[in-house]
């Protein structure tokens, strides 16, 4: 019986090291990242909102990629599902409320029509197919083929939008908003500096979730509150470092890019191609969370909306985090 008690003892003490490693491995990526993708978006004369939505959350989504797709392989599609769904709720309402306590966000009136609103139809796309039975589509709630197909086909009218918006904006425009507070580096070392980064934010998020996820079991947690909590948070974790350093950096188009590109990634890429490979189930994934993800995005839009200010205050970032706190107390409560 000692020796049992000995080894979970040790099974916990290592994942805990594992969650220790991955949120330094997590933090020095963000900072790499950061750093050369605001030196690219200078350098090619575009703003830091385009980079933040594109290089930035492209290389932030990798770990939702990685985790969904091998757990759809693997038989575990609720905790794909639960991944993206948890991911997409807590890079608003965690990451964009921990940002506007830390510094104020202001977004430009732009952002708020055009990728906002991509942000609410994903979520919507996303509703839609969850809620299949209230609609009355007979048989399980699941995300098909076809289903994954359409995503990703907004997903490359996503894409060829914002790179669109990228052409049409002049250089002024660009150098305006990125402010000129960027490091002059070379192309190599900026290439260098993004590749480098992305690799400790997938490789740390990796860990933390593997260490995270390993504590989680020994409580007793299910696959489906799992994927909605503890791995939603934890390949969430490069956005978080990296709109954070961003923030504080003084580049807040790359913090909030980042985590509208994010969500719009994880909807339109991370379930397209995961659902195109597997059909997906929601299994645990309840309406609630669904719903609940939606309303982060609307709760976004709405607090963005102030006739000449556009600004997240710190009291609705405080509301932002305090809807995320009564969110996890009931998924415990639940448990």
């Amino acid at each position: 019986m000692a020796e049992k008690f000995n080894l979970s003892y040790f099974y916990v003490v290592m994942d805990v090291l594992w969650l220790l490693l991955g949120v330094a491995l997590i933090i020095l990526g963000a900072n790499w990242l950061t750093d050369g993708a605001a030196s690219l978006a200078a350098r090619w004369g575009v703003s830091d909102m385009v980079i933040g939505l594109t290089v930035v959350a492209l290389g932030t989504s990798t770990p939702e990629l990685s985790i969904s797709i091998v757990s759809a392989l693997q038989g575990s599609a609720p905790l794909a599902v639960g991944n993206v769904v948890g991911s997409n709720i807590f890079n608003i309402l965690v990451i964009i409320g921990i940002i506007a306590l830390v510094r104020p966000i202001r977004v430009m009136p732009s952002i708020m029509v055009n990728e906002l609103g991509l942000v609410a139809i994903s979520s919507i796309a996303l509703l839609a197919i969850g809620f299949s039975d209230f609609l009355g589509v007979s048989g399980e709630r699941i995300v098909s083929r076809p289903d994954g197909i359409l995503l990703l086909l907004f997903f490359c009218i996503f894409m060829r939008y914002t790179l669109a918006q990228a052409k049409k904006a002049p250089d002024g425009d660009a150098l305006q908003e990125n402010g000129g507070k960027h490091k002059e580096m070379s192309l190599l070392k900026a290439v260098l500096l993004i590749l480098g980064g992305l690799a400790g934010l997938v490789y740390g998020g990796d860990r933390f979730v593997a260490g995270a996820s390993g504590v989680a079991h020994s409580l007793g947690m299910s696959e489906a509150v799992i994927g909605l909590t503890i791995v939603a948070a934890g390949t969430s974790m490069p956005e978080l470092a990296t709109s954070l350093a961003a923030a504080l950096k003084g580049n807040p188009g790359i913090a909030v890019g980042n985590v509208i590109g994010s969500n719009i990634f994880n909807i339109f890429f991370v379930l397209g191609v995961t659902a195109t490979i597997t059909p997906l189930p929601f299994g645990g994934v309840t309406h609630l969370d669904l719903a609940l993800m939606l309303l982060a995005s609307l709760l976004f839009w709405i607090f963005c909306w102030k006739i000449g200010k556009c600004i997240v205050t710190r009291i609705e970032g405080a509301i932002l985090l305090a809807v995320y706190v009564a969110y996890i107390a009931w998924q415990i409560m639940m448990i």
